[in-house]
């Protein structure tokens, strides 16, 4: 077995273990935080399998966002354990039933990428000297996106920054009973009428 079959293997079974402790966790924080473990997890076995592009794409979007934005509305909701108690026996036939249909979709797939008759008995050593000259996804991806799509790709950028403006802009209450500093009637203000003077009577 050779270092690239041991870290697949490894980081699989991580995600798995990760992925159950996802559904099982009684906190929702912890949930989140599984979450994102499985995230990485996977991005590593798409980096191993050649997808860079793919790899850093769930880092940045799904750790970096998704799984941030999930954390952050958790803990802001602040979201209880229900005291509710559910009984076990009534969701192992909804168990049973997913457990199969991934079942059937792993063997199929091992089945067809012929997964177990598979040898890895000659390593193959790679010459990151010559690597150096070739072209990566990465580099291929960008100058596809950035010359043939250019400006689809701005459109969508446009689109996006006209969302987020729109949301701030809805969620902006102007409320008129709070009362505000304003700052130009108080540059404007003279230093010789600032302090009065009030004769009082005794």
């Amino acid at each position: 077995m050779n270092l690239n079959l041991f870290l697949f293997i490894l980081f699989a079974v991580l995600t798995a273990i990760s992925s159950f402790m996802v559904i099982t966790s009684l906190n929702a924080v912890h949930s989140v935080l599984f979450l994102i473990l499985v995230f990485c997890n996977t991005s590593a076995l798409l980096l191993l399998l050649g997808s860079e592009f793919l790899s850093l794409m769930l880092i940045i979007v799904y750790v970096g966002a998704i799984a941030v934005l999930f954390l952050f509305v958790v803990m802001i909701l602040n979201v209880k354990i229900n005291p509710l108690k559910i009984s076990h026996y009534s969701i192992i036939p909804i168990g049973f039933l997913i457990f199969s249909i991934l079942f059937n979709i792993l063997s199929s797939s091992m089945r067809e990428l012929d997964l177990v008759n598979s040898q890895y008995d000659n390593i193959d050593l790679i010459s990151w000297v010559s690597e150096t000259n070739y072209v990566n996804n990465i580099e291929t991806i960008g100058n596809v996106l950035y010359t043939n799509y250019c400006a689809l790709f701005l459109i969508c950028g446009i689109i996006l920054l006209v969302a987020m403006v729109g949301v701030i802009v809805l969620t902006m209450h102007q409320r008129r009973d709070v009362k505000k500093q304003k700052i130009e009637i108080q540059l404007c203000r003279v230093p010789s009428n600032v302090v009065k003077f009030v004769n009082l009577r005794i």
